[in-house]
This record gives C-alpha cells, sequence and structure tokens, in this order.
C-alpha cells in the first residue's frame, strides 16, 4: 500500500477505508443475506454504507480527539502524529460512531436503492441486536486495524528520526575532523617554508589568513551554493601555489546554470588535497588540478582531476585515506544511495575523482 503515500491525502484516505471496507462489507452482506433470505446486494449497499460511516466517523472522531488532547496540553506530540487518543475515548468514539453508521447508513442506502429500510428500533429487539452486534464486532475490528497501523508508524518515525540523529552526528563529526586536518598539513607546509624562504612565507600566512576568515562561515552551515565551494577551493589552491610555485597549477569549469547548485560545504576540499599531495607533489615538474562541474539530467557531477603520479605511485605514498574515507562519509550520511563517489585512473594519466549527487538549489 505504499502507492497510496504518493495520492493526494484526501484520495489517499478514501481509498484506504475502501480496500477495508468493501471485502468488509461483501462478507457482512453475505452473513445477512444467508441469515434472513434476502438479497445480497440489497445488503451489500447497507453493509458498506453503515461500514463506511462508522470507519469515517472512528477514524476522523481517534485523530480530532488527539489533536485536542495535544492542544490542551493532555499529550505529547506523538499522540497528533499517530492519531491515537487512546483505547477510552476510543471506546466512546466507537459507540459514536456505530450509532451513526445505522442511522446515517441506513437513510443513504435506502436513498441509493431506491428501496429505503426503517432503521431496526425497539420493536424489532433481536434484528437491532444482530446488528448493533455486527456492527460493533466490525467497527472494533477496523480500529484494532487501525491501532496496529498507528503504532508501527510511530515506530517506523521514531526509528527516522534516531537514524537522522546518527546520520546528523556522524556528519558533524567528520566536518569537524576536516577542518584540523587541512590546517596542520598547511602549517606543516608553512613551517618548512620559514626555514626556505621567509618572504613566501608571509605570503603564505597572509594567504592563510584570508582563506579561513572565508571559510569559517561556509563550514558552519549545512549546505551552499556551488560559486562559493569554487571560491574556497581558489582560495585554497592559491595558497597551495605561493609554497609550490609554477609546480601547481589549476582551472575551473563552472557553468553559469550551476552556480547556485547546493551541495556540502567543503564537499571538494579534500579531493584536491589528495590530489596535491599524492598526485602533483611526488613528481619532479608538478602538474596541473581541473575541477569541473556539469549536469546530468536531475544529477550533478563534480569531477576533480589532476595530472599527477596517478593511482598507482601514489598508493605507495604514506596517508592515511582521509580525504576519500572524508567524502564516502559525508555522501553516504547526507544522500544515502542517491549519491556516488569513485576514484579512477584518469585517461591521460593521473587521478579523476568523480561525484555524482541529487542536483539541488540553493534556497
Amino acid at each position: 500500500m505504499a502507492f497510496l503515500d504518493a495520492l493526494p491525502r484526501p484520495l489517499s484516505f478514501l481509498l484506504r477505508h475502501l480496500m477495508i471496507g468493501v471485502p468488509l462489507a461483501a462478507f457482512i452482506a453475505l452473513f445477512f443475506a444467508t441469515a434472513f433470505n434476502d438479497r445480497y446486494w440489497r445488503n451489500f449497499v447497507y453493509s458498506l454504507c453503515i461500514g463506511l460511516t462508522c470507519q469515517l466517523v472512528i477514524d476522523l472522531g481517534r485523530r480530532g480527539a488527539a489533536r485536542l488532547m495535544v492542544r490542551w496540553g493532555r499529550a505529547s506530540e506523538a499522540t497528533r502524529r499517530s492519531g491515537w487518543p487512546g483505547w477510552p475515548i476510543t471506546t466512546a468514539i466507537i459507540v459514536l460512531g456505530v450509532w451513526l453508521g445505522l442511522n446515517v447508513g441506513y437513510a443513504l442506502a435506502g436513498w441509493l436503492t431506491g428501496e429505503p429500510i426503517a432503521t431496526p428500533g425497539l420493536h424489532d429487539p433481536r434484528t437491532l441486536f444482530i446488528i448493533v452486534t455486527v456492527s460493533l464486532l466490525a467497527s472494533l475490528g477496523f480500529t484494532v486495524v487501525s491501532w496496529g497501523r498507528a503504532r508501527m508508524a510511530a515506530s517506523e518515525a521514531q526509528a527516522q528520526r534516531a537514524q537522522r540523529a546518527a546520520a546528523e552526528n556522524q556528519l558533524k563529526l567528520l566536518e569537524s575532523q576536516l577542518e584540523p586536518h587541512m590546517l596542520f598539513n598547511t602549517l606543516a607546509n608553512l613551517r618548512v617554508l620559514i626555514g626556505m624562504d621567509p618572504a613566501r612565507a608571509q605570503t603564505m600566512l597572509d594567504r592563510l589568513i584570508a582563506f579561513l576568515r572565508a571559510t569559517l562561515n561556509a563550514s558552519r552551515v549545512g549546505a551552499h551554493g556551488l560559486s562559493a565551494e569554487f571560491d574556497r577551493l581558489g582560495d585554497y589552491l592559491a595558497l597551495m601555489q605561493v609554497r609550490m610555485g609554477p609546480r601547481l597549477q589549476f582551472a575551473f569549469d563552472l557553468p553559469d546554470a550551476l552556480r547556485d547548485a547546493a551541495v556540502p560545504p567543503l564537499l571538494l576540499q579534500p579531493l584536491v588535497e589528495n590530489s596535491i599531495q599524492h598526485g602533483l607533489e611526488p613528481k619532479i615538474d608538478g602538474g596541473r588540478i581541473d575541477v569541473a562541474a556539469a549536469r546530468d539530467g536531475d544529477q550533478l557531477l563534480l569531477t576533480v582531476r589532476d595530472t599527477g603520479v596517478g593511482l598507482r605511485d601514489a598508493a605507495a605514498t604514506s596517508g592515511t585515506r582521509f580525504g576519500t574515507q572524508q567524502v564516502r562519509g559525508r555522501l553516504a550520511a547526507l544522500y544515502g544511495s542517491r549519491a556516488t563517489f569513485t576514484l579512477e585512473p584518469a585517461p591521460d594519466g593521473g587521478t579523476l575523482a568523480r561525484i555524482v549527487l541529487p542536483l539541488e538549489t540553493r534556497p
């Protein structure tokens, strides 16, 4: 019945009741037609009208009672979400639903069939007892099913909230690890450069201060525009270019139509760091890094490509694989199976990192 969730809410509500009410009415009609030697079709119409009226009154009644309990401070928000006010109130609603179902259902069925039947009263206690008993049992069965569904929905919602909380905590941990990782790498390079070229070290320090100032706000939000992501990469690569000089070249390809595409802050940062540390630095003449964005249907394709030593030679260098682990962890926490990350040899040498994620616009 998952397809019902995709329908408009009123239509989904009606179809759910029909999927329960029609088979139940068919069974009850067969019982009455056999017991009273009456026509099946007329009994089916009466059973369906009475049953659906009972269902609607009970379902709407318990949902309304749950909302009132929350509004009056008698229950938590979970009661409103589940639409279950508890058995004492629900029992009273069942009795009301059966009474309204008999009166309204008889009138409606009589109008539909053109053969009105008087509502059973005290003059026919046997018939009244049978009809009320059957209606109560059917309504109780419907209510038990609804209660079980409400409990299941509440359990699923609680599990989803726990899963989202765990994913958010994991994401915050990964983000908190990213910034010190980049900063420590840069400070280690700065320490070396101070002894070799103090002037370049001063320039690098100025770049670092500017980079950290620009990055601070971006790293504290859940998502920012792709243009901001490329700007931060530009700051970082300009910082690295102070140390590496002409051994580092880079270029960006960001279409105007994708500038506002929403991405997690600093998503590409560890991939660019990896390209420098494991790809270009081990190569005597350095190389080039190209960062590009493209649209593929309703997906966003991001690539970081370098002309470094390649994956085979890079594997021999020391490293913790923090960058790739961090990217995979963030994508899994934010998008699940909707995003992919691959790392492969580039066709003409070097390494190509590819990220595919849903294309969303920054609010």
